[in-house]
């Protein structure tokens, strides 16, 4: 089961509960499913039980107990416990890498709504609310009300000139909107210390892979032949990053996931190709797979932040 497919089954518990009579109220078209933080329970948490309490007559726990009993047998999940006042844990069962590659290329091409109309507005609060309207125009979550956005300070003097429209946006939309953005040099500089050049060197480097394989005559096949933990788990949270960000409106999020993503692809990308007198093999063919998977999941991130994702650097 993947993290996508645990988020269906909460609705899917929750409808069949209120059909059943065991609870009450309207059943959510969406449930926010996230990642634990470090040192909580299980692997995946949602708040669903609080979002329907109100509407079921019930409190949060009671409400937890109804759907852990539901989701407790259900295939891929190895475990659910509910804490705190009914906070529902999840511990699932591994997904293959193949499937996994499958499910989350077709979320990876996004297409890119243009940015709301209006009044002119500071730089940065226009950069916030088009990165939020493209992010919930690709999760199909329709525009909320305005919210409140710190603005830039001016002591850098104009930063779109300084920096670049692409290191502003970056700088602005790592920052939640409550908060004012710093800027530095850092966001010019072509090295590990730059977020934003880690994130676009990493796709880049994808493209590279794939080049370079089409040279060494053999090209990406999906297949479990895949040792990359860290890469999986990643890839596998990006639908639930999506969500999570369209439900906060929170573009920091996707940034972040982005980042992370990156990382792991950069530390992964050493095993792609054969080395030395190496053959091709599945193996091979499998893990470019995954990586031109990651490669493209970083360009449609970037692209819903309103980022150029170039293939070369």
């Amino acid at each position: 089961m993947t993290p996508a497919d645990l988020s269906r089954c909460v609705v899917s518990a929750v409808r069949h509960a209120v059909e059943d009579g065991e609870l009450g109220g309207n059943v959510p078209a969406r449930v926010v499913v996230e990642r634990t933080r470090p040192g909580g329970v299980g692997e995946y948490a949602t708040p669903v039980a609080f979002q329907i309490a109100k509407g079921a007559g019930l409190r949060p726990a009671q409400v937890a107990e109804v759907l852990a009993r539901r989701l407790g047998g259900v295939a891929g999940i190895e475990r659910v416990e509910i804490t705190g006042a009914g906070f529902l844990n999840f511990s699932l069962t591994s997904v293959s890498a193949a499937r996994l590659v499958r499910d989350v290329r077709p979320l990876a091409v996004v297409e890119v709504p243009d940015p709301p109309s209006g009044e002119p507005r500071e730089p940065r609060e226009r950069l916030v609310r088009a990165a939020v309207a493209r992010i919930e125009a690709a999760q199909g979550v329709g525009p909320g009300p305005e919210f409140p956005i710190a603005p830039v300070a001016r002591r850098d003097g104009d930063v779109l000139a300084r920096y670049g429209v692409d290191a502003v946006a970056w700088a602005v939309l790592t920052t939640p909107a409550r908060e004012t953005p710093e800027f530095s040099d850092t966001l010019l500089v072509q090295g590990e210390g730059n977020e934003l050049f880690r994130v676009r060197y990493a796709h880049a480097r994808a493209h590279a892979l794939v080049r370079n394989a089409e040279q060494l005559g053999f090209r990406p096949e999906i297949g479990d032949d895949v040792d990359a933990p860290a890469l999986l788990r990643v890839l596998a949270d990006h639908p639930l990053v999506l969500e999570a960000a369209a439900h906060h409106r929170a573009p920091e999020r996707l940034a972040r996931h982005l980042v992370e993503l990156a990382d792991a692809l950069l530390d992964f990308q050493y095993r792609v190709l054969p080395q030395g007198d190496e053959k091709p093999s599945a193996a091979h063919r499998a893990r470019l797979a995954l990586a031109e998977a990651a490669g493209t999941v970083l360009a449609g991130g970037l692209a819903l932040l309103g980022i150029d994702a170039p293939t070369r650097l």
